[in-house]
């Protein structure tokens, strides 16, 4: 038997499979150019609220240790009232009123400012009203009469509140309400 050739038909090549194929860019570049500026922009917000919780810390600290020293300065401002008397030449009351000017400078420095003022109306929101007198020439119903302990605001908001004593006018008596004079 003489060799046979079989005929065949040349092999087909293999497909490829899904995993063999290149993968074209999974996304254009115009894609990866959005996706970079809202990163940027999400980097960008976060930033700004790191930067805005920090300063409100600090501002919190700074409050706490100024609202610590209120009493030292509250009792400074005694001691000045009380050596008022001495002469001006005095070295006790000429260092005082060095110390004055300091602490003024360091609290308005740091943005302090008192709240209540004689003769202004009377805020609730940052002053707390500790009793009531009869009105004057000076001090209008619902005005502030007396300071009892200064108020202060830090940065717009209150450090501490002022307690004062508000004018107020004395009652009105209610008189009888005149009734029309029944018909017989």
């Amino acid at each position: 038997m003489p060799d046979e050739v079989h005929a065949t038909a040349p092999p087909e090549p293999p497909t490829p499979s899904p995993a063999d194929t290149p993968t074209p860019l999974a996304e254009p570049a115009d894609d990866w150019a959005t996706r970079y500026k809202y990163l940027l922009a999400d980097f960008e917000n976060f930033r700004r609220r790191t930067e805005r919780s920090r300063e409100a810390i600090t501002r919190q600290a700074r409050a706490g240790v100024i609202r610590e020293l209120l009493p030292i300065f509250e009792a400074f401002r005694s001691a000045r009232v009380a050596v008022a008397s001495l002469p001006g030449n005095d070295p006790v009351r000429h260092g005082l009123e060095m110390l004055d000017r300091e602490w003024s400078t360091f609290l308005k420095h740091e943005g302090v400012e008192p709240i209540a003022v004689v003769g202004e109306p009377f805020r609730p929101d940052e002053e707390e009203a500790v009793g009531d007198v009869p009105t004057s020439p000076g001090v209008p119903d619902g005005g502030v009469a007396e300071i009892v302990q200064q108020g202060y605001r830090f940065f717009g908001g209150v450090l501490r509140p002022a307690k004062v004593v508000v004018a107020r006018a004395p009652p009105v008596p209610v008189t009888e309400i005149a009734r029309p004079e029944e018909a017989p």
